[in-house]
């Protein structure tokens, strides 16, 4: 631990974890702002019970938070508190069965679990290939695309309570609504099942090929982003809001709305952290002044600042 690190309260039998555990680890790289702090605790469990036994034994005290693709957030320059949970590949899998159903791990690409799908002959799952996550955060924050949600295909999830504790939730415990779940704080996800229903694979895989397109087309894929910043308020789209309010292009040091698409903010290659979320700021504050409409922020804002606030 280097000097003057934050002080750190380990579980009983850390030692005896079967994945990894790393101090003060970077958390820049696994994200796709590539900007911010580092994770007090990193954890990588070696399956769902290495998962459980280790959640079971740590102190209550500290925070836990789990990370997918690291798509739909800002880690703040100061880091997260607590332990940061990375599900790797043993809860990467799609696995059809039954009825048009795909069993998922938590740590699942959206394209994968699309594409096992398309060779299964399920339809309705086509969606998932446009949002950039895994389906951990897809059941958390109901992710959606063009026209449908998790809402609409997820059966149940299997999580892992912050005491460690196995649950499985079907769809009506979690209470969604747009871009929201009543996920117990401190929950993981790590597996769900799916329904879809039969369709030709050449019929999933041209839906899958049209949705890529579009978003090829309209979005900044090849940059340094968090996906779509701001959800979309009860009759208006949030990008022709922020066009309204003159944002199109607006810059904080490197950070910058698109011009691409305007609810995408980009880091254009030394932006920190603190200056994407103000960016954000701005942009809610311009609109507001020029629309009347408040943005919510769709992208998780986690971590400290780097002055140590919240």
């Amino acid at each position: 631990m280097t000097s003057g690190a934050a002080p750190v309260i380990l579980p009983t039998g850390s030692d005896k974890v079967r994945g990894t555990l790393k101090p003060h680890a970077p958390l820049a790289p696994l994200v796709w702002f590539k900007a911010g702090g580092a994770a007090q605790w990193l954890f990588e469990p070696r399956d769902a019970d290495d998962l459980s036994d280790f959640l079971r034994a740590l102190d209550p005290s500290l925070p836990v938070m789990a990370l997918g693709l690291g798509s739909n957030m800002i880690v703040r320059d100061g880091g997260v508190p607590g332990v940061v949970v990375r599900l790797g590949k043993a809860f990467s899998f799609a696995e059809p069965f039954g009825d048009s159903m795909l069993r998922c791990g938590g740590g699942t690409s959206g394209i994968l679990v699309s594409s096992t799908a398309r060779d299964a002959a399920i339809g309705g799952l086509e969606f998932l290939r446009s949002i950039p996550g895994t389906v951990g955060g897809f059941v958390r924050m109901n992710g959606g695309a063009y026209g449908r949600e998790v809402k609409d295909i997820l059966v149940e999830a299997q999580v892992i309570l912050r005491s460690g504790e196995r649950r499985t939730l079907a769809l009506g415990d979690l209470d969604y609504s747009y871009r929201h779940s009543e996920l117990p704080e401190g929950a993981i996800v790590v597996s769900a099942t799916f329904r879809g229903q039969p369709a030709e694979p050449a019929a999933i895989q041209a839906e899958m090929d049209r949705i890529a397109a579009a978003r090829e087309e309209s979005q900044p894929l090849r940059s340094k982003t968090g996906g779509s910043t701001f959800k979309n308020p009860d009759g208006h789209k949030a990008w022709e809001l922020v066009d309204r309010a003159g944002c199109r292009g607006l810059r904080i040091g490197d950070a910058q709305v698109s011009e691409k698409h305007c609810n995408f903010l980009l880091n254009l290659g030394a932006a920190t952290s603190a200056d994407i979320e103000a960016l954000g700021e701005e942009v809610r504050r311009r609109v507001k002044e020029m629309t009347g409409v408040t943005l919510e922020w769709e992208i998780q804002r986690v971590g400290r600042n780097a002055g140590g606030a919240a």
